[in-house]
């Protein structure tokens, strides 16, 4: 790695400035040596060499959990400042997209299909070699992945929020209605539609909170007076489809296409569908990799 600065006489690389963004954003140098795909004694070495660098402790470790010190707050936005510095100066030098080089990271869904994200990868895999794309996912869903995403730890991901932080723009992907699935025996079963209303009292399998749909249902049942009782919380809506048919209790969740074994009714009430789309900050101005992906990813919607 080259150089990017010079003090006490030691050279700094950029390298250990990713290091500590990393390590601040996981609070953990295991996880951050996951990210880095790197060994975690090397990002332990790292840090330790930037603190003598500084002489400065930059953490605290709190449990298992690593946390900034005051000195560590103050360093970092410089740090990840200087690191996206780097990055806009290697768009500026780039001149044809074969030579992109970089890191996205996007955030997605585990187990829904919103585009076909394979195809997309496989193909700016063989465009743009150099550029190293990462998965990730969130425990809390679309919202963790917001989070994740205006906090500087994603550059593009998955959102089905009805409403977006500022400096965040989303690019429509895919719209999916609620439906409600059941056992194929259940009384309601034989019908085409169902309110809200008459499926107060049954149990409701859904997803956690924090996940879009079930923000967009909370608020239905809310403005409609209705309280239920969740039995069981999934971290996927394909699961609360398959747990419903099979009677553990009734989902009303958007209809995303997967297959199922129980039944589908419509849902008599007015909610909002479920609306998936692409979410990218607006400063600092992503790189031409993270653009490059994005409009990929938006192009390869199903319109």
């Amino acid at each position: 790695m080259s150089a990017i600065d010079r003090i006490d006489d030691e050279w700094m690389e950029t390298r250990l400035l990713e290091q500590f963004v990393t390590v601040a954003a996981e609070g953990s140098v295991t996880r951050a040596a996951e990210r880095l795909w790197a060994a975690q004694s090397t990002v332990s070495a790292g840090i330790a060499s930037l603190e003598r660098t500084f002489g400065v402790r930059l953490f605290d470790r709190t449990g298992r959990h690593l946390v900034l010190t005051t000195a560590g707050e103050d360093l970092l936005p410089h740090a990840r400042a200087v690191l996206e510095s780097l990055d806009r100066m290697r768009d500026l030098a780039t001149v044809d997209d074969a030579d992109l080089r970089g890191r996205v990271r996007l955030g997605i869904f585990t187990s829904m299909d919103i585009v076909d994200l394979t195809g997309v990868l496989q193909r700016f895999r063989r465009r743009h070699p150099l550029v190293t794309v990462e998965l990730m996912t969130s425990p809390s869903g679309t919202t963790g992945l917001v989070q994740d995403l205006v906090a500087g730890r994603l550059d593009l991901a998955y959102t089905g929020l009805p409403m977006v932080p500022a400096g965040v723009v989303v690019e429509p992907l895919r719209e999916m209605p609620f439906r409600v699935f059941t056992v194929s025996d259940h009384p309601l079963a034989g019908r085409h539609s169902v309110s809200l209303a008459e499926l107060a009292d049954e149990p409701f399998v859904d997803t956690a909170h924090g996940f879009g749909n079930r923000i967009i249902l909370d608020g239905a049942l809310e403005r409609l007076g209705i309280r239920r009782r969740i039995v069981a919380e999934m971290n996927d809506m394909p699961a609360v489809i398959r747990f419903a048919s099979a009677g553990l209790g009734v989902g009303v969740v958007p209809d995303s296409g997967v297959r199922h074994d129980g039944a589908v009714l419509e849902l008599e009430d007015t909610v909002e569908p479920l609306r998936i789309g692409l979410a990218i900050r607006t400063s600092p101005e992503p790189n031409r990799a993270v653009r490059t992906l994005a409009r990929d990813l938006v192009a390869a919607r199903v319109v």
